[in-house]
């Protein structure tokens, strides 16, 4: 198979740190000839990375485009409202393209990329890792080879983390559904996704309900400042107190994020002046900080998913209920329980964890392992994350922030019809 060749579009976190990576674990598969990104320290460190000359690097996305045949493919990996038109223009200039979630806070936006792709006849991959995970790969071949029975219900949990949640969702890039997304789309399209996949059938009902309850001023401990920094009364106890996360010895995620120099000088005029030095009581954030969706599919299957922000660990469990057993799983533990109704047997399915496995649980190279196929056979077969189903379980995403907001059971296809 031959080697295919990729530029990359935003060199933040997931793009250089997740899927490029890829191309240095198996340099025999992918080569990265190209990369855009506004600033010029991450230009610099993808180009050391990746051996690139000065002329294949771009502060703008669009000079990149602008060379003719650059790559074969495009992975588009910038900021959630700064999708939409890369991937156009890549798609429209021939290149087959990945695509980091979501694909786009506007839905109007996710249904015109699809359709792009398939007049230009071109791969559009969406970073839907979780359907690469062994995870939930295991689990779905439980259910194609019939263990519990017909698949009658779901419960699948999004535990963020209290720690994770402050430093994405309330400090972070995704505080503000109108910077970004809501939360139901910036962090769990995954989960909508992984449940449509699951289910076995298109989405035909959904319903939801959240809020945010606890990261607001009113919830400021007395003579809390706006920066940690600034003198906090309460520095010993909070939980959120930014030294406490961000100036220690380790500078991996999520401390790594707050500057681009690693330093404990940078990272400390990071919380001095960015955006992470803020108390969580006094930011700009708007998304829920708890979420409850309920589906219904075409096959009568229904599912209940619960994202919610006060949790110790940040991990994913779930239940699958079948006519003739159970399935319980916890994801970062690699733990699959299986139960058998008639024989009250239990077998339990222990997967790989470790060194070996990366990013998602092993989904990042899984999804660009699938990607570089694909182009390599040019398209010949359909991507288990291809824009025709992750356009969906976009929409199921859009159709519960709807529902959320106005406390009403929507409509798949009524949903997708006003648009």
């Amino acid at each position: 198979m031959r080697k295919v060749t990729m530029a990359l579009i935003g060199a933040g976190q997931r793009g250089m740190d997740c899927y490029a990576r890829y191309a240095l674990k198996f340099p025999h598969e992918v080569e990265f000839v190209a990369v855009a990104d506004a600033k010029p320290e991450r230009r610099k460190k993808f180009q050391r990375q990746h051996g690139l000359a000065d002329s294949a690097c771009y502060s703008d996305w669009r000079d990149l485009l602008a060379q003719p045949d650059v790559a074969d493919a495009v992975l588009v990996c910038t900021q959630d409202k700064m999708h939409y038109e890369p991937a156009m223009a890549a798609l429209q200039a021939g290149y087959h393209v990945l695509l980091e979630k979501p694909m786009s806070p506007d839905p109007r936006e996710c249904l015109e990329m699809g359709e792009c792709a398939k007049e230009q006849g071109r791969i559009f991959s969406i970073c839907h890792v979780l359907r690469y995970t062994n995870f939930f790969t295991t689990i779905k071949q439980l259910l194609e080879q019939g263990e519990i029975g017909q698949l009658i219900s779901i419960q699948h949990n999004e535990n963020v983390a209290h720690w994770h949640y402050a430093h994405s969702y309330v400090r972070g890039n995704w505080r503000n559904s109108q910077l970004s997304s809501p939360m139901i789309l910036a962090k769990s399209c995954h989960d909508m996704d992984i449940l449509l996949w699951l289910a076995g059938a298109d989405c035909v009902n959904i319903s939801s309900f959240g809020t945010l309850t606890h990261f607001k001023a009113a919830n400021a401990p007395e003579g809390a400042p706006e920066r940690c920094l600034d003198g906090c009364p309460v520095a010993d106890t909070c939980l959120y107190y930014a030294p406490r996360h961000y100036l220690t010895e380790n500078a991996s995620w999520p401390a790594s994020i707050i500057s681009d120099d690693h330093s404990m000088e940078a990272r400390y005029q990071a919380l001095l002046e960015g955006p992470y030095g803020r108390c969580v009581y006094h930011c700009d954030n708007n998304v829920v900080d708890h979420q409850v969706v309920n589906l219904e599919f075409a096959n009568e299957v229904t599912a209940v998913f619960t994202m919610c922000a006060f949790t110790e660990k940040c991990e994913r469990t779930i239940k699958l209920m079948g006519t003739m057993g159970e399935i319980r799983g916890a994801m970062e533990k690699g733990e699959i329980e299986v139960l058998d109704f008639a024989t009250k047997a239990s077998k339990v399915i222990t997967l790989a964890s470790g060194e070996g496995v990366t990013g998602h649980g092993g989904g990042d190279f899984g999804l660009m392992r699938d990607f570089v196929r694909l182009v390599q056979q040019d398209g010949v077969q359909v991507g288990r994350t291809s824009a025709d189903v992750a356009v969906q379980s976009h929409l199921m995403a859009f159709a519960a922030e709807e529902a959320r907001l106005s406390k009403q059971v929507i409509s798949l296809e009524a949903f997708r019809q006003n648009l």
